[in-house]
């Protein structure tokens, strides 16, 4: 006996992993036009979010994440660095802005913040934003007092993946649970702070594990407002990539990731859907359905942290065969309306 799937509906949080499971099973067309209608309902179905990641402190994490080149357990030969100081991001943040992207978004390869690095982190988070920019963050695990620390520096986003289902979580990280993220997310939550978190498909898990991470973000009590999606780029050296380089099959199908982002965007239909890491060798049609089923965001540069990316041109490129707007600046309208009479503006 099969289960319907549940017909479009507004946000809410109590979606059942059978729901979850119906959906995936959808033909796919009807998936695809479902998510669309969802995303048209919510967001603009045009405009697509530019953002720039930059790594502002690379390797020697302590984490043993099976996917991550800059694990200190695995052996992919990258090297680490102290973390940037606060004029070279925001040199970088100037290029990003200059290339058309309106969030910057950085990322240091942190267990945890120590105290020492709060106030380096705290002022490239305000003067990041004074450009203009909308800012995320991600360091690994925050106390309640660090993420305050942010919130008070004005950022946007902290960014805190949850990286898969419950079920398969063990096979991809062992020195931090599923629940030590979540907690995580409670204390940025707590401090005001927008929530940033996704996960990686294509590590090898099932399409049931799939189902599971989506319902993890779905029954979130707020979902979060923003969700990566992100395919896994097998690295040489990783427990996780040496492991797909054996097993091509593991790594996820083109039609299946799609699916992802489909199921993604109508269990959580107000939320910013980032298609990010893999894109690079995602083919354009790939990409455009993407887009089609409710992905609105993506990530723009040669480089996430240290993956290679798709590049401004071929995103150009992109944008102008498909026919997509980049997303203002969050602060755009706010400046324009400045200029409007109140009366006018009404």
């Amino acid at each position: 006996m099969t289960t319907t799937a549940p017909a479009i509906s507004k946000a809410r949080n109590d979606w059942t992993r059978e729901e979850i499971a119906a959906l995936f099973d959808l033909p796919f067309t009807e998936l695809v036009f479902r998510a669309a209608e969802v995303h048209r309902a919510h967001h603009r179905p045009n405009i697509v979010q530019r953002s720039t990641l930059l790594s502002i402190k690379t390797g020697g994490c302590p984490e043993d994440c099976g996917y991550c080149s800059q694990s200190a357990h695995n052996d992919s030969g990258l090297k680490a660095t102290k973390l940037m100081e606060v004029q070279q991001v925001l040199q970088s943040a100037a290029q990003a802005k200059d290339m058309g992207s309106t969030r910057f978004c950085m990322g240091a390869a942190f267990r945890n913040p120590k105290p020492r690095d709060m106030p380096a982190l705290t002022e490239m988070v305000r003067q990041v934003k004074a450009m203009g920019l909308e800012t995320c963050m991600t360091a690994g695990m925050l106390t309640g007092e660090q993420a305050a620390q942010l919130a008070d520096a004005g950022l946007d986003y902290y960014n805190h993946n949850i990286d898969t289902g419950p079920e398969y979580y063990e096979r991809v990280a062992t020195t931090r649970s599923l629940g030590d993220r979540l907690l995580t997310l409670e204390h940025v939550r707590a401090a005001g702070i927008n929530v940033c978190c996704g996960g990686i498909v294509g590590m090898g898990e099932t399409r049931e594990d799939r189902v599971g991470f989506v319902h993890v973000l779905a029954t979130m009590q707020n979902h979060p407002e923003s969700v990566p999606v992100n395919a896994l780029v097998p690295v040489k050296g990783t427990p996780l990539g040496d492991m797909l380089a054996d097993t091509p099959m593991a790594q996820i199908d083109e039609i299946e990731f799609v699916r992802t982002v489909a199921v993604a965007r109508i269990t959580m239909p107000e939320s910013m859907v980032r298609l990010s890491a893999g894109r690079e060798s995602m083919s354009a049609s790939t990409q455009a359905l993407c887009f089609m089923a409710g992905a609105n965001s993506i990530f723009s540069g040669e480089q996430l942290l240290t993956a290679p990316n798709a590049g401004d041109d071929s995103d150009d490129a992109l944008f102008a065969r498909l026919g997509l707007e980049a997303m203002a600046a969050p602060n755009a309208n706010a400046a324009a309306c400045a200029t409007i009479p109140a009366e006018a503006a009404e």
